[in-house]
């Protein structure tokens, strides 16, 4: 099992200085290289409560770039248990970096048309030794370990930022925040703002007044970007030393700072940014958008 230990970095901003915002980011990609971010905490119950049942192997759902396929491939290999991912797709003759990833960590692949992956069609028949882990670990063992990310020593913070893709990590924040925090939700697929239904659905009910879905800044919808976020992204990793990935965290940070430069963050917040890792998917989407990457801004 992996140890959680809250690791820091503060966020140098000039804008943010001149209203007295504070600023740092919650590093849980330093957590594993490949176990990054959240999907260890969305794993992490899921993973134990198939070994409690005597099954042997995680069968679960992802696209063909998906951090949470590579996460669960090396996270059951970790602990001693087979894996298989349903991808959405056709297959590729040559797999790209994170479907590479998996088939390295043993995980066996399974690739089905888009519209079977919206029924979540499993083209396999299931043994009693198979344990489903739904896609993104999207289920209430998955936000059971997403509660553990605020720990106590992070409980100072006014304002709590991640981005969202199924609202599983969002909604284990939502449950552990103390009663002056505020969680800000920034959806990284195109009109998310379906995603406040989720988090509600998934959360405790507790504190559902202290939540906000910002949901413009997805630049396109999951899994695009644009010329604008690749620039950003490049030139944070040149001012802060910290490499933002572009699917989910880089995108919520330009937010951040597009609504601190907007003065729409109360003046004198201290802010935690939630980098849920993923940065290894970072090669996947450069091959993919050869054309950002040829007018990159250094």
């Amino acid at each position: 099992m992996l140890i959680y230990k809250p690791e820091i970095s503060h966020i140098k901003s000039t804008e943010a200085n001149a209203q007295q915002i504070s600023i740092d980011m919650l590093r849980l990609d330093k957590i594993d290289a490949d176990i990054s971010g959240n999907k260890w905490f969305k794993l992490k119950y899921n993973l134990k409560k198939a070994k409690a049942e005597n099954k042997s192997t995680i069968v679960t759902f992802g696209g063909a770039f998906s951090n949470h396929i590579v996460a669960t491939a090396v996270a059951c290999k970790l602990e001693g248990l087979k894996s298989v991912g349903i991808i959405r797709g056709e297959k590729q003759e040559i797999l790209n970096p994170s479907l590479k990833k998996a088939t390295d960590f043993g995980m066996e692949l399974h690739y089905i048309s888009r519209e079977d992956y919206k029924n979540k069609i499993i083209p396999f028949q299931l043994n009693d030794t198979d344990y489903i882990v739904p896609e993104g670990g999207a289920n209430l063992l998955g936000v059971k370990g997403c509660e553990e990310i605020i720990t106590k020593e992070l409980q100072n913070y006014d304002i709590i930022c991640c981005a969202a893709g199924t609202g599983t990590t969002a909604a284990g924040i939502l449950n552990s925040l103390t009663e002056n925090q505020k969680l800000y939700v920034f959806p990284a697929l195109k009109n998310g703002e379906f995603l406040k239904e989720e988090i509600i659905a998934f959360s405790s009910q507790k504190n559902l007044n202290k939540f906000e879905l910002i949901s413009n800044y997805d630049f396109g919808g999951y899994g695009k970007i644009t010329q604008e976020l690749v620039n950003f992204v490049i030139e944070f990793k040149s001012q802060q030393s910290i490499q933002l990935d572009y699917i989910y965290t880089g995108k919520m940070v330009f937010g951040v700072f597009d609504l601190i430069n907007k003065k729409k963050i109360n003046p004198n917040s201290k802010i935690l940014l939630l980098h849920t890792g993923g940065t290894q998917g970072n090669t996947g989407m450069e091959e993919r958008f050869k054309k950002y990457f040829n007018k990159q801004v250094l």
